[in-house]
């Protein structure tokens, strides 16, 4: 491991590669007020009974709670957030060419929303932009089922009744196959892998740094608190992500660091 190495050593393993895997976490995007579950200010760290509203069978058996979680999303951030500079300068890597993928476990789509190519962006854990039907499987734009909640607090598919979710990854819900077979692709394919704002605590997503370390790629994590992979990286960047990721965009591109 070397935790001390310096941001300029860093731009330059960056450099020398155009794979480079970005995985991406909750700490790129509470920089555009979407707050993280994990950290010191987390949802979960602050509320812990806010994650059974995350629970598939919880939702599926429990109409209050159905109800809650769709009052969560019309609240929430992440249908509103803009980027920041962090997915704005991923955005700046991925236009010159420089990036394999960019596999994110955030639900917000603030990626494409920066303007990196949807092909390169393998969401795990789906999308928030997204409803799903889980007996049918129709796919509604969510801002379409979230007007419905002023006639409907749980809002039914007007397709066939059943019930109806964010197309995202609860609890006890599995990883759609093709997408995660995508991210080991990623993985396994590339020169580096950046991990940026996530705790690598939750797998299979945090065995990508495995996979990529079993290819010989450079591990690199840029987080705030300490992950399970800081001894197997090569090199560990505390500082703040709105930051170092700009900066390593902007030493790697010659002064670009992505699309104002």
């Amino acid at each position: 491991m070397a935790p001390t190495a310096r941001l300029a050593d860093v731009a330059d393993w960056l450099a020398d590669t155009d794979r480079v895997t970005v995985l991406t976490g909750a700490g790129i995007s509470t920089g555009s007020g979407i707050p993280d579950f994990r950290g010191p200010q987390g949802v979960w760290t602050k509320d812990p009974g806010a994650a059974a509203l995350f629970d598939i069978d919880t939702y599926l058996s429990d109409v209050n709670v159905r109800r809650q979680v769709w009052q969560m999303r019309r609240a929430g951030p992440a249908l509103t957030a803009e980027p920041n500079e962090a997915h704005r300068a991923l955005t700046g890597l991925d236009r010159a060419g420089r990036l394999r993928a960019i596999i994110t476990q955030n639900i917000d789509g603030l990626h494409q929303r920066a303007g990196t190519d949807p092909a390169h962006v393998i969401e795990v854990h789906g999308t928030v932009h997204w409803v799903v039907c889980l007996s049918c499987g129709l796919r509604t734009p969510t801002p379409e089922v979230l007007e419905r909640l002023e006639e409907e607090s749980d809002p039914r598919c007007q397709q066939c009744g059943g019930i109806q979710k964010s197309d995202t990854i609860s609890f006890g819900q599995r990883l759609d196959a093709d997408v995660l077979q995508a991210a080991i692709d990623a993985a396994q394919d590339c020169a580096a892998f950046l991990a940026i704002g996530t705790s690598l605590s939750v797998n299979p997503v945090a065995g990508l740094c495995d996979l990529a370390l079993d290819r010989g790629a450079t591990l690199i994590v840029v987080n705030a608190e300490p992950t399970p992979y800081d001894d197997e990286a090569d090199a560990v960047l505390r500082d703040p992500i709105g930051e170092v990721v700009p900066a390593l965009a902007e030493r790697v591109l010659g002064g670009v660091s992505g699309p104002s």
